[in-house]
C-alpha cells in the first residue's frame, strides 16, 4: 500500500505571469517548485526562478530535477542562471533535466557565454565543473520518467506554433500532482489529470487580450491570434478540472496579468462557472500543501 505524503508535499508558484515581460509591481513568469516524495523539482524555469525557490526557504543544492514544459522563453529563460546559481550555492551532483531537444541547444550556449567565469571559479575556487552537473534528456510521452519514489508521465498539449509541448503528471506516496503546461483548451487533459489531488492549470480571460496587446506596444494582431489559439480560457480551465475530478485546481500564467480589470475576483468567477471544489487563484510565492 501507498505510504502517506510527507508533511512537506508542496506546490509553491514561483512566478505566476503569462508570457516574458515584467512590468513594476507585477508578477514574474512563470516557474513552479514541486517537493514530492523527497525529490525537489522544479517546472519551467522563467525569469527569477532561483530567487523564488530561495523565498520558499529551499536550498538551491536540493533541486534534484528540472522539467521545462517547452521552449518558451518565459519557461526557459532562466535555466541556465538557476543552474549556475545552485552551483555558485554549493551544488556538488548532478541535476536530472528533462525537455524538448533544443534545451540542449540553449544550455551549450549558456557555459560558452559564462565560460570565463566558470573557469576562474574553477581554478580560483576550486569548483566541480558545471557541465557536469546537468544529465540532460528530451521528454518522450511514450516512457514515464522514474526517479526514486516519483513517476512522472507527459502528455503533448496543443500549444502552436510550438509542437513539442508538454503536460505533467507527477505521481509519489500516493499523491499525483498534474501541470497543464501551456495549451489550448484540450479536453484529453481531463482523463490525463483524472484523480490527481491538485491540477495546476494556464489560464487566460479573453476579454483583457486587447489590452495585454496594447500594453506590449512592439507586436501586432499576431500576439492576439497567438494568444486566442494557444491558451485556456478561464472558464473551460474549471471545465477541465471538473471533468478530471481532481482534489484541487490552482490557476497559474496568468494572460493577462497585472491588468486592473481582471482582478483575482474574474479569474475565481470565471473557474467556478464549472468548478464547484477547492480553488487557488495562483500568485508569485503561493505554497500549496499536498497531503491534507
Amino acid at each position: 500500500p501507498m505510504q502517506p505524503a510527507r508533511p512537506d508535499c508542496f506546490v509553491a508558484l514561483l512566478g505566476t505571469k503569462g508570457g516574458p515581460a515584467i512590468y513594476p509591481g507585477g508578477p514574474l513568469p512563470t516557474a513552479s517548485l514541486l517537493c514530492l516524495g523527497g525529490e525537489t523539482i522544479v517546472v519551467d524555469c522563467g525569469a527569477g526562478v532561483a530567487a523564488g525557490i530561495a523565498r520558499q526557504g529551499v536550498d538551491l543544492k536540493s533541486i534534484t530535477m528540472i522539467f521545462i514544459t517547452h521552449l518558451h522563453s518565459d519557461h526557459y529563460l532562466d535555466f541556465g542562471p538557476l543552474m549556475h546559481t545552485a552551483w555558485a550555492s554549493g551544488l556538488a551532483r548532478p541535476v536530472d533535466v528533462f525537455a524538448p531537444p533544443g534545451l540542449a541547444d540553449y544550455w551549450r550556449h549558456f557555459l560558452a557565454a559564462m565560460e570565463f567565469d566558470i573557469a576562474l571559479r574553477r581554478a580560483d575556487e576550486g569548483r566541480p565543473s558545471l557541465a557536469d552537473l546537468v544529465r540532460m534528456a528530451p521528454i518522450d510521452p511514450r516512457q514515464p520518467i522514474r526517479r526514486g519514489k516519483v513517476t512522472v508521465r507527459a502528455l503533448p498539449n496543443i500549444h502552436p506554433p510550438i509542437a513539442e509541448s508538454y503536460a505533467l503528471r507527477f505521481e509519489a506516496e500516493g499523491k499525483a500532482v498534474v501541470f497543464s503546461g501551456d495549451t489550448a483548451y484540450f479536453p484529453p487533459l481531463a482523463e490525463f489529470a483524472r484523480g490527481a489531488d491538485l491540477l495546476v492549470h494556464e489560464a487566460i480571460e479573453p476579454g483583457g487580450i486587447d489590452r495585454l496587446v496594447a500594453r506590449v506596444g512592439n507586436a501586432d494582431g499576431r500576439l492576439r491570434r497567438h494568444l486566442h489559439a494557444s491558451h485556456t480560457p478561464v472558464e473551460d480551465v474549471g471545465r477541465i478540472a471538473a471533468a478530471a475530478g481532481v482534489g484541487a485546481l490552482a490557476l497559474h500564467h496568468f494572460v493577462p496579468s497585472g491588468d486592473s480589470v481582471v482582478t483575482p475576483a474574474v479569474w475565481e468567477e470565471g473557474a467556478r462557472r464549472h468548478w464547484k471544489g477547492p480553488l487557488h487563484v495562483g500568485h508569485d510565492g503561493l505554497r500549496i500543501a499536498l497531503g491534507q
